[in-house]
């Protein structure tokens, strides 16, 4: 495995923390319209999401880099 492969793995855990954890916070912020569980490592979210801001959380989780 090359340092592009570790760097491909952390970029990609990066991206999924900040999925879940924008997700959870839209669902704590308006938990009328978005529920959100964690069982093991799958997440099923239920109601409306504000996918602009998880773009956004994303975008800035690849800009910090590794």
């Amino acid at each position: 495995m090359g340092t592009s492969d570790l760097n491909q793995g952390a970029l990609e855990a990066k991206a999924i923390a900040a999925v879940t954890e924008e997700l959870e916070r839209q669902a704590a912020e308006n938990p009328s319209k978005l529920s959100v569980r964690r069982t093991g490592g799958k997440l099923t979210v239920n109601g409306e999401i504000d996918v602009d801001a998880v773009v956004m959380v994303v975008v800035g989780s690849m800009a910090g880099g590794p």
